[in-house]
């Protein structure tokens, strides 16, 4: 007899991303589909990891984290963007993707509505159900969102708890300007809304090619939503080390938010990871009181392999939509001639042309495009050159 399972689980589907990986590997292809990178991270912070795993503590840490690493990431905060925080403000978590659900289910309640854009991380919408709650998507498109206050306010009903927002974006790319950001805590603070804002690609940002002021995806300047007027008390931040040194395995996270929300948001994550292993937050710590100065040479190189990405695409014949943020960019196969969905061209390039990429379309449930795939540009110049090789392959199966 089979236990009785959860349905919400039973329905969901497994990752996109776990999906690609694992036909990637089952196929011997090129993995542009999952984000990683696979250079880039700072060796001093590699070794200040490995002398805490044999130095210093490997039992529990805190659960909300060492005090070392919350003082650090509140000063990382002052000193970027002025806010004044002290380690009140912060949760460490297992994790980005931690600190959303503890976020989630610490500010949800059964019943209650929360707004999303889509495409959308593929997380939130699990997470909001099992705090009970229901999403109402709004359908985002790389068009200003200062255009979209209309469709926000008309959004918002009785229900409605929270906006999930998330910047700079995954997987458009887009980084929003001050206006846009004004769009949104316009309609948080007329509505009392409490806004979860997933900021994990703050500083990975793409400077633009000599001679351009920004790309078409965005630019300028990060903004975090809690800086503007009115947000500080009604906005829960996720953060990552993970993407600011390049380390996503080693799933280290925050939340930051007034000390009265992460503390409440700190009792859901206690248990969900309780804690996150000691060295590697001590070794967090030192790279956010030492690592300024790594932060520029990773957008260079970044922006390098973007560049050599967008440039062996576009000879290929794709039609490419250039981020200003995250590690990802956007083909549009409807642009590059390409009359299948996004889900049968990925499935055809990995069996048959030997490349791993993600259908955009899984990042929306309802009404998703279907014509455009995400490629991982963070990757070595033999890894871009071999993915590029393969799509141009693809190509030709459809051309």
């Amino acid at each position: 007899m089979n236990p009785r399972m959860n349905p919400l689980y039973e329905q969901l589907a497994v990752s996109i991303f776990e999906r690609m990986s694992l036909a990637a590997a089952r196929n011997g292809a090129v993995n542009l589909g999952q984000g990683f990178p696979d250079f880039g991270w700072p060796e001093q912070i590699l070794d200040a990891a490995a002398e805490a795993l044999r130095r210093g503590s490997n039992q529990y840490a805190p659960s909300r984290g060492l005090p070392q690493l919350r003082e650090a990431i509140a000063d990382h905060y002052r000193r970027h963007f002025g806010q004044q925080l002290d380690p009140h403000h912060i949760c460490v978590t297992s994790g980005a993707t931690e600190a959303l659900g503890a976020m989630i289910l610490s500010a949800i309640n059964p019943g209650d509505e929360v707004i999303i854009f889509t495409p959308a991380y593929d997380s939130y919408a699990p997470m909001i159900r099992r705090a009970g709650g229901t999403r109402e998507r709004l359908r985002f498109s790389r068009r200003h969102l200062r255009t979209a206050r209309v469709m926000l306010d008309a959004a918002i009903a009785p229900p409605t708890r929270a906006i999930l927002f998330n910047n700079p974006q995954n997987p458009t790319g887009r980084l929003f300007d001050a206006q846009e950001l004004q769009t949104v805590a316009d309609a948080a603070t007329t509505h009392d809304l409490t806004v979860i804002a997933d900021e994990v690609w703050e500083h990975v940002l793409i400077p633009p090619p000599r001679g351009e002021v920004a790309r078409s995806a965005g630019g300028g300047a990060f903004i975090p939503l809690a800086t503007l007027p009115g947000m500080a008390d009604r906005t829960l931040k996720a953060g990552s080390a993970g993407k600011i040194f390049s380390l996503t395995g080693w799933k280290v996270g925050w939340i930051v938010a007034a000390p009265a929300a992460a503390a409440v948001a700190a009792r859901a994550h206690q248990f969900l990871t309780f804690s996150t292993p000691p060295n590697l937050q001590a070794a967090v710590a030192y790279g956010l009181i030492e690592g300024d100065a790594w932060i520029d040479p990773m957008r260079q190189r970044f922006a390098r392999a973007l560049e050599r990405m967008t440039s062996g695409l576009e000879q290929a014949g794709f039609a490419v939509l250039e981020p200003a943020s995250t590690y990802f960019l956007c083909v549009d196969l409807k642009a590059s001639g390409i009359a299948i969905t996004d889900q049968a061209f990925a499935d055809a390039a990995v069996e048959r042309a030997g490349v791993a990429v993600v259908p955009v379309s899984a990042f929306a449930e309802d009404d998703p495009p279907r014509h455009l795939v995400r490629l991982c540009f963070a990757k070595r110049d033999e890894t871009i050159d071999a993915g590029v090789a393969a799509m141009a392959r693809a190509r030709e199966m459809f051309a």
